[in-house]
């Protein structure tokens, strides 16, 4: 199975409270973690830019217990409020300048009933993932149902400060390939809950990993708990 359930998952279904909760996932993709969520009794609202991943995640099992929602995270204006905010998917990093990061905090801050939690993760740049980002490094195969094997490999192309540019490439044999560039902002800890701050967030918790431990400089993760 492509992205089945993992740690990510069960890390921040653990920090919402029993169901039904009312949660919405900003940058939900395919929807394994919103279908999984509205399965264990919570409503779901699933929000992201793309039809192609909406349609997919639409059509997952229990899929039609979600409510499927087309938009741009800073776009995002609904008449209600949720318990929690989830963003996964390392989805806070496409947020580049600034600008797009503050306007995607005040969307969620609109977005959030009184006490309710934003959970979100980014890489931590301490780390340097980025650095196993070769072909060698992260070639695969992946069987694709209906499609057959597809080798996939990154490969950086550039870094420029906070922002990484990244290529992704699908072969799918017979000289049949896709690439596909995108860049990627890291952000430091210090400056993430720095603007939170200033988004009127406040009592963050600061995990490093999906065990749940502390956040430190070696951590491979930044993840924030923020009310």
């Amino acid at each position: 199975m492509l992205n089945p359930f993992d740690a990510v998952d069960r890390f921040y279904a653990g920090f919402l409270g029993p169901a039904p909760g009312n949660v919405l996932e900003i940058g939900c993709g395919t929807g394994r973690l919103a279908c999984y969520l509205a399965g264990q009794g919570h409503r779901v609202t699933g929000v992201d830019p793309a039809a192609g991943m909406l349609g997919i995640a639409r059509a997952r099992p229990g899929g039609e217990a979600v409510r499927w929602i087309m938009s741009e995270a800073a776009a995002l204006d609904l008449d209600e409020t949720f318990d929690a905010l989830i963003m996964t998917g390392h989805v806070f990093q496409v947020f580049l300048d600034d600008a797009d990061v503050r306007a995607v905090l005040a969307v969620c801050r609109r977005h959030l009933s009184p006490g309710g939690q934003l959970m979100f993760e980014t890489r931590n740049p301490l780390a340097r993932e980025w650095e196993d980002w070769t072909p060698a490094k992260t070639a695969t195969r992946l069987n694709v149902p209906g499609v057959g094997p597809v080798d996939v490999h990154y490969d950086v192309t550039s870094v420029d400060g906070e922002r990484v540019t990244y290529g992704t490439r699908f072969d799918f044999g017979a000289g049949d390939a896709v690439h596909a560039e995108d860049t990627l902002r890291f952000m430091g800890q210090a400056q993430l809950a720095a603007m939170l701050a200033n988004a009127e967030f406040a009592d963050v918790t600061w995990c490093g990993d999906w065990d749940g431990s502390a956040f430190a400089a070696a951590s491979p993760e930044i993840i924030a708990i923020a009310c």
